[in-house]
């Protein structure tokens, strides 16, 4: 890991894979990762939310007014794209866990221990 990585703050990630599955990897660097994620989610709101992508495209209504209407869009449309949002933002979890730790361990020279 270089200099610039230490430096840069981990928490970022977070709000940027609940915006956007895949962006909070790739500011960790993590580019394969973060595409992966983002074309699952992609592939998620294509094929298990069809409702919700054909109201995006409407002229009528924009996608953000019908998406918020509860009784225009049903649960199904959206369970799916938000558990990969959800698994997403956990994966970043963890991958910033261990870049976390991961420089404290090469600091001291020694494993780390859970502390048992």
């Amino acid at each position: 890991m270089s200099d610039g990585e230490l430096s840069r703050p981990i928490w970022p990630a977070y709000p940027l894979s609940a915006f956007v599955a895949g962006l909070g990897h790739c500011y960790l660097g993590e580019w394969k990762r973060g595409a992966s994620w983002f074309g699952l989610y992609v592939l998620s709101l294509a094929f298990l939310s069809a409702r919700t992508l054909s109201g995006a495209f409407a002229v009528s209504e924009p996608f953000f007014v019908t998406a918020l209407q509860f009784d225009s869009v049903s649960y199904l449309d959206v369970a799916v794209p938000l558990a990969v949002l959800i698994v997403c933002l956990l994966d970043v979890y963890l991958i910033g866990l261990t870049k976390r730790t991961d420089p404290l361990a090469a600091v001291s020279g020694e494993p780390r221990s859970n502390g048992s």
